[in-house]
Formats: structure tokens, sequence, C-alpha cells
């Protein structure tokens, strides 16, 4: 492809003077790559410019719009009601009601904010956009039957301003921007309770909208345009408050458009892209199908506006609240963070942790999901679906084993823990062992041991539980994997920070009497005692054992059977698999040396495979029926990162899992547990060198697949002493700070590069 082919013209199109009032100049890298004194283009932007989406149609809805925001306030860009109008509909992941005295998705819900509408004097006939990844902005033109307008869109990467720049041509010089309030109700349905009543209607002022909540506190939407000629520049901002008083929102929200106004657009420009071109450089990944690469990148461009570690984790809708609502108005523990926040740390992006980030905040909202009766001080646990403060109602709690009130939300917490576990992990930073995931998780199993007894067999026994959307079952092999990862966990991170716990006697006693997971001699292990796996299911619940707790290896013999029979008697029913199922399938056929049926399983769900009324859209979002989503294309993410890299029980593996359609890869800093930073390059089908830094000086086994006789030398072409444990496997002695570099003859690292495609392919968004 033709790099104006892949860019389009719309980048073009937004080349304006730096010095307008109005407008900012698009970079002259957004129609050439950048290059350095050699003549050579940048990697790093050459592969994410080539990922820009496009749309040459006009798009209709959240499930096709381009999308952008910063971890916080969003935007999305469609068709408006009428002909002669585009909707911008502006949401906030930290919007929400704070009536806790019912359910989280009811009483914590996400709430609408409103859209801004761009009238036209002509009916729209045509558009011609781009959303360009490595700037983060939305430019192109709209043709209508009157002229045209010429815009660009972003949300500030820091300052959380909204800023569009409109610059009509002669018969639409007219064009403006109007603000349309939404009622602050909860969308959600499901145990809405007879008296439910929306919040108030919001005081509209000039240039604010102040939005109240019954509960006290709320929110403010300003905005303001500035004009020049018959350019416009429109800045907005919000302001959520609560507890605290809502006039103070408004001051404050006012205040922040004055001073983006004030502020020199061209300076807020550079740093907004400074932020995601310094971003986009933490790590690299190419392969020859191009439409996968750009999927990969979508995602993390979608991961970096939809989370930070220091705001709100990642809700069902990320910062984009459809217009429409439906069910999902909350952040759900049961799965869809915890695969959806999965593809940050192989992916070298620590900031945008705000999995770690609420626990660290928020602990002390985890005891109001245990129920009364057993809030001892000593026991946590996570009801779903929960505002991003962890808090699921105060009425709700997650119930109680072997009781009348079972739910499947036992297990939450300790997965989401497992997540945190791997924050450590990847970067060995033991302030997270000892502030998160050892404390937090001491008390999650605490709450577990309630319910676990001993057996006339010797061993340990769970009451019944329920295996998440499929059945209740004793010895739930759900949350069995989650208490066995849990314990064996606490055990090590007591060794780690050198603590004599007095609970760790109980937690070696669990570990080593837990009992074994159910199993069919044909269908491997099942959902608990009694309880086989007898239809098609979209969790892999059962499987957490296998993935992505690991706790069965394909590189033990022993282990494959079981590992085997059960994902085939998995993957065998598909009839109600969703997207992420194909996503997990995916990973867990990598881990099992399976490459060519991981690619499968996961272009299956990136080539818009419908199943049971589920799909990824084109714009890379998700629907699951009529409710919008976003986590299972994230999860895809994971899937890439798992073909290319995985690392596991000290070992790290380096392209393990690429399909022998793909002769060639490049990555660049991809991150794996012991804190390695990885960069490599295949080409026709053999890995050419690795090249390996620590961080953390943990010890070294790099599974490289590579044939011949090796060198490992240092970054200034020392040897290192390294000695092989199997042809393909190597023991490094990497001190902290220190960088292998592994070739065989005549073999040099090189700088990461744009592999050659595979052939044509079609971009994100609405193309022709």
């Amino acid at each position: 492809m033709r790099r104006r082919d892949v860019l389009g013209s719309a980048a073009g199109t937004a080349l304006w003077l730096a010095a307008s009032p109005t407008a900012w100049a698009a970079p002259a890298s957004a129609s050439a790559p950048h290059r350095n004194s050699s003549a050579e283009a940048d990697p790093y932007e050459e592969t994410v410019r080539a990922a820009a989406m496009v749309w040459r149609r006009l798009p209709t809805s959240w499930q096709e719009g381009p999308f952008f925001a910063n971890g916080r306030l969003g935007a999305q860009l469609y068709a408006g009601r009428t002909a002669n109008t585009l909707k911008l509909m502006l949401s906030h992941s930290e919007v929400q009601d704070q009536r806790g005295q019912w359910r989280g998705g009811i009483g914590y819900s996400r709430l609408p904010i409103g859209y801004f509408t761009l009238t036209f004097a002509g009916g729209i006939t045509a558009v011609d956009w781009t959303l360009e990844l490595y700037d983060a902005e939305l430019r192109g033109t709209i043709t209508t039957t009157r002229g045209s307008v010429t815009f660009s869109a972003l949300v500030h990467s820091e300052t959380s301003a909204l800023l569009v720049s409109t610059r009509p041509s002669a018969g639409e010089e007219e064009a403006a921007w109007s603000f349309q309030w939404l009622q602050a109700a909860t969308t959600r349905t499901s145990g809405k309770p007879a008296e439910y009543t929306p919040n108030p209607d919001p005081v509209v002022g000039d240039g604010y909208v102040e939005q109240p909540l019954l509960a006290g506190g709320g929110w403010t939407t300003a905005w303001r345009e500035r004009r020049a000629g018959t350019g416009r520049l429109l800045a907005a901002h919000l302001v959520y408050r609560f507890p605290g008083r809502l006039s103070e929102a408004t001051d404050q929200a006012i205040r922040n458009v004055e001073r983006t106004l004030a502020t020199d657009t061209g300076h807020l420009i550079a740093r907004h892209r400074d932020w995601w071109h310094r971003y986009y450089r933490r790590s690299f990944l190419s392969v020859p199908d191009k439409r996968l690469q750009a999927f990969y990148l979508i995602q993390l461009y979608k991961l970096a506006s939809a989370t930070r570690a220091d705001g709100p984790t990642i809700s069902e809708w990320g910062p984009w609240f459809p217009e429409v609502g439906n069910n999902w108005t909350a952040v759900w523990w049961n799965l869809n963070v915890q695969i959806g926040m999965a593809p940050i740390h192989g992916s070298n992006h620590p900031e945008l942790d705000s999995v770690t980030g609420a626990f660290r905040r928020f602990e002390q909202n985890l005891p109001l999901s245990v129920p009364v009766d057993y809030r001892d001080g000593k026991g946590y646990a996570l009801g779903h679906p929960s505002d991003w403060q962890l808090r699921a109602g105060d009425t709700y709690d997650v119930g109680i084993p072997g009781s009348g009130r079972i739910s499947d939300n036992f297990g939450n917490l300790t997965w989401a823990l497992h997540n945190v576990w791997l924050a450590y992990r990847h970067s060995m930073d033991r302030a997270i062992l000892r502030d998160v995931v050892f404390p937090i998780l001491a008390k999650a199993i605490h709450f577990y041991d309630h319910f676990l007894h001993e057996g006339g067999d010797g061993r340990l026994h769970l009451l019944k539980t329920r295996s998440p959307e499929y059945a209740d079952a004793a010895d739930c092999t759900y949350d069995l994997s989650l208490i066995r990862w849990g314990v064996r966990t606490l055990l090590e991170s007591a060794r780690l920070l050198h603590i004599d716990d007095p609970r760790a006697p109980r937690w070696r006693d669990i570990g080593a009497r837990l009992t074994p997971y159910a199993e069919d001699p044909a269908a491997g292990v099942m959902i608990g005692k009694d309880v086989p796996l007898a239809d098609s299911h979209r969790h892999h619940s059962h499987l957490l054992w296998l993935y992505p707790l690991r706790e069965r290896s394909w590189d033990r013999a022993g282990d494959r059977d079981v590992m085997r029979r059960s994902v085939d008697h998995w993957v065998n029913m598909q009839q109600r698999w969703h997207g992420y199922s194909y996503a997990v399938a995916s990973s867990m056929y990598s881990v099992m040396d399976a490459p060519e049926k991981a690619l499968d399983s996961l272009t299956f769900f990136t080539d818009l495979g419908v199943v049971d009324n589920c799909r990824m859209t084109v714009n890379t979002m998700y629907r699951e029926g009529n409710n919008f989503a976003l986590e299972s294309p994230l999860t895809g993410a994971q899937s890439m990162l798992d073909m290319v890299v995985q690392s596991h029980e000290g070992v790290v593996k380096v392209f393990p899992s690429v399909s022998t359609r793909w002769p060639d890869a490049s990555i660049a800093n991809l991150r794996t547990q012991g804190a390695f930073l990885i960069d490599a390059d295949r080409a026709a089908g053999a890995t050419r060198w690795i090249r390996i830094h620590s961080e953390s000086g943990a010890p070294l086994v790099v599974d490289h697949g590579m044939k011949g006789m090796l060198s490992v030398r240092d970054e200034h072409d020392r040897p290192l002493p390294w000695r092989a444990l199997t042809p393909t496997r190597a023991a490094i002695q990497l001190p902290r700070h220190a960088t292998a570099v592994i070739t065989t003859k005549d073999t040099h690292p090189s700088p990461p590069r744009e592999v050659p495609p595979l052939g044509t392919w079609t971009r994100w968004g609405l193309p022709r």
C-alpha cells in the first residue's frame, strides 16, 4: 500500500496555519514518515501511522464512529438526528450516580452527559475522516449540499480539554455547535427498583450545563468557542464533584475553558502529541498480517484512551457512554476487567495499570462486599458490578457459599489480584507485592476459608458456589483454582518479603490438602463435583487453572493430556461463544504450542465473525446482542502478545507461537515476567537474533528457538556467562540493568522494522 492510501486525504486537508487562533497544523509527518539522518523511516511512527482508521462513509452510532479520550473524558463522532447534523457524544468515566442503597449497576450507575451537535446549512453528502492514532487526533472534511467543513478534534492527553477546530468553505460559514444534555438516569433495566427516580434536570446557563445529583454534588459541562473569521475553535471541559458543592464544579469548569482558550493552541497540541508519541515508543510489534497489526495498535490506542493508572479502571464502555445506554452501566469484575486489562503488562504500559491503582486507593471498600455475618475484619470480597471505587452497593454483598444466597462473585477479587500479581512480576516492584498483593490477597483467601471443610478423604472441600454464568457446584473448579493460586502466591510473597506470617501454616495446609478438580476421562476438567460441561459456554472460568493462572504447563509432559482434553472439549462446543471466548482460546492454544489454531481462533473474531449474535464492530468495539462493550477486542491484543513472547515459571519464550503463515516478525521492548524487555527479529520463518534487557537482575532462562552455534554477549560485545539447558533453551547470567544479545553466525541486531505485508488489507473504520 502506498502511504497516501494509508493516511487518506484528510491529513493533507488539515495542514492549517499553526498561528491560526482557531486551528492547529497537522504534523508534517502525517503526510510523510519521519526520516532520520540516514534517511531511514522511524518504524515506531511508521507502523502506528499506517494503522490509522478511516471513514469514507458516515458512521451512524457508537458501533461505527471514531473515538478519542484521555482516560476520563471521552468523545465519539457520528451522524446526527437529521441529514444536516453531526453528533459529538460526550462522556466521562468518573460521572456516576451516588445512591449506594441500590446495587452498583443502579445505585452507582454510570450516567449519560450529553452531546454537541454541529448543524450545517446543507445535508451531508460525504465524509473523509482519518483517526490518526499516532497523534490521537481525528481530522477530516464533511461535504454538504452547500459546501464543506474541514475539522480537527481531540481530547487533550493532559488537560482533559475537548478541542474541535472547524473551518468552513463558502456556503457553510454559519455551521454552528449546540449542546444537548441527556437525562441523568441509569439506562440499566435489570434489577431496577420501582422506587428509582432520575436525578433532577440540570440548570442550563450561558455556555454551561450544571447537573445536580439527588445524593449531592454533581457535574458541570462548560464550553466556549473562539472565532477568527469563519474559523472556530470549540473548547469544552467537564468537572465532577462528589462529595462537594456543585457550584464549585461549575466555577472550575468555566475557569478550565477560559484557561484552555487563553493558552497557545500550538503549545497545547505539542504537549498532547508528545504524550502519545512517547506512549507508542514504549514497545513495538510488527507482523505480516497488517490488518491484524493495525488491530493490535488500535487496542493500544484504546487502552490509553480508556484508562490511566491514577484514574478509573475500565468499565464496559470505557469513557464512551453509548447514547442508547444498555445494561452494562458500571465495572464488571467477574471477567471483563481482568481480560480487558491484560495487555498492559506485555506491551510495557504500566502507566495504564488502573487495576493496581484501584486496589491501592480503595481497599477500604472491599469489606462492604462481605456478608455482614462474616465481617470479622479479616476478610475481603468484591461484588460486581461495582463502581470504579470498588463499591458494589451498600445493601449488596457477594453471598454465602453453601447457602440459599450463592452468586458467581466469590472469585472476583482473587482473579483481579492475579492481574496485580502480574504487575509485580513484570516490574519486580516489591512495593506492589508488599502494599497490594499480599495484604489484600490474604483477606480474600480468609473469606474463602470460611467455606472449606474436611471431607472423609482427608481433603479440603469447598461448599457449593457458582461457576460464573453456568451452574452451581460443590468443589467448583473456578473457585478451587483461584484458592490454589492464592495460597501459593501468599506463601511465595511472604518468602520474598521476609514475612513470618502466623497465617502461613493454614495456607500451606490448604495448598497441600485442597481437593483436586473433578475430571472426566474424555472431557477433561469439569465445572465441579458431579457437574460436567455439557453445553456450549462462553466463559473459560472452569479453565482458569490452564490460562491465565498457568497452574499446568505444556513444558511438563505429564500435564499435556489433561490440558488437551479440557481445551478440546470446551472448543468443540462454540454455539454460545462470544468474542472473548475466541481470544482466550487463541491464548490457550499459544501456551499449548499450537500456533496455527491460535491464529485461526483470533482471526475468526477479528474478521468480524458472528456467533450467538455477538461480533466485533468496524471500529474495533464490541457488541453482545444489544449491549456494547470493549473488553473482547482488548483481549485479542493479549492473544497477539502470547504469540510472540511468553514468560512463565522463570522461562522467557521468544516467538513461541508464531504461525508458519508469518515468516517475519519484529518486536521491541515487550515486557515479560522477571522485568525483562525483549527485542527480537524473525525472518524467513526463523529467529535471527534476540536482545534481552534486565531491569531487576532476576534469573534468566530463555527459550530462544534458534539453531546453530550461539553467541551470547553484552551490549558492549563482551561474552556473558551462559549454559545450554536444551538445544533451544539457555540459562544466562544477566545482572541488573545489563543486556544480553543472542545471535548465531552472520546475524547482528538491528533496529525494529516494519516487516513485509502478506498482501493488501482493509483498514479499520468505514473505508470505501
